[in-house]
């Protein structure tokens, strides 16, 4: 058999490709690159690197670094990616994600945002169980014990945490100094897990999970949550729901630009 000739179109294709292979080569670990750096990544000739980053360059794509001479991305990236940023919704984007996370573990999943003194449900997807736990769209939870609550408190300062709570905006069973001492450590336990787990504590027939979603400037953007009957989560079924959310709440936030803490969130 003859090989098929390369065409114009295919030719073009495979520079796109090129281009593109290069750009990745930027990361938020690594984001200055040398053209020899890149040249090994993407397996093209150094010469073919340097006249890919030369048009990015005069583009804005790419720019050097003034002292390192190395290349880094430029702002002109930005104006390409204006419009989806600008169009990138957190309920949309998360979609998806809760409708897999509830396939995989049989429970309902849900997408909540934080307005300074609650947690309020902005997207769901109920389980198709018989026996399930649900709530309407832009129900609030104000409880201390809360999973996604625990989830927001743990990033505000202590001082402000005391204060929600000793002023009763959030309810804690108890608001007294030893009550609040216990509860700020369960707080830093949740920051360094990267989740939250209430079991049976707001509702003896209900377990919650939350886990926070990170935005594209690192900052905390909402929290996936799971909901389920407490009869049908043991401690082993615990991990496996924890696991699954961490996930979901990590491929979210890797769809809005982000980056999560690493390791964070795996029992």
């Amino acid at each position: 058999m003859t090989a098929q000739p390369e065409t114009r179109d295919s030719k073009g294709a495979s520079v796109i490709s090129n281009v593109i292979d290069v750009l990745r080569c930027f990361s938020i670990e690594e984001p200055l690159q040398g053209v020899t750096e890149i040249a090994v990544q993407v397996g093209l000739h150094k010469s073919t690197v340097s006249r890919i980053l030369a048009t990015l360059e005069n583009e804005n794509i790419v720019e050097r670094d003034p002292l390192s001479r190395r290349f880094r991305l430029g702002l002109g990236i930005i104006t390409l990616a204006g419009p989806l940023l600008a169009d990138l919704d957190v309920r949309k984007v998360a979609h998806p994600v809760l409708q897999e996370l509830s396939r995989q573990t049989g429970e309902t999943s849900a997408l909540v945002l934080w307005n300074e003194t609650e947690s309020i449900s902005v997207e769901q997807v109920v389980s198709r169980s018989n026996v399930k736990h649900t709530s309407p769209l832009g129900t609030s939870y104000g409880t201390a014990l809360s999973a996604s609550v625990q989830v927001f408190l743990a990033l505000e300062e202590e001082d402000r945490v005391r204060q929600l709570l000793g002023s009763g905006t959030i309810q804690h069973p108890s608001p007294n100094r030893e009550g609040l001492d216990a509860y700020l450590t369960r707080l830093g336990d949740v920051r360094s897990h990267g989740y939250a787990v209430n079991f049976g504590e707001t509702s003896v027939e209900e377990v919650g999970i939350a886990v926070p979603v990170h935005d594209h400037r690192g900052d905390v953007a909402a929290a996936v949550l799971i909901s389920a009957p407490r009869f049908r989560v043991d401690r082993d079924q615990l991990e496996v729901l924890v696991s699954a959310c961490v996930l979901a709440a990590k491929d979210i936030t890797r769809r809005l630009g982000g980056r999560p803490p690493v390791d964070a969130g795996l029992p």
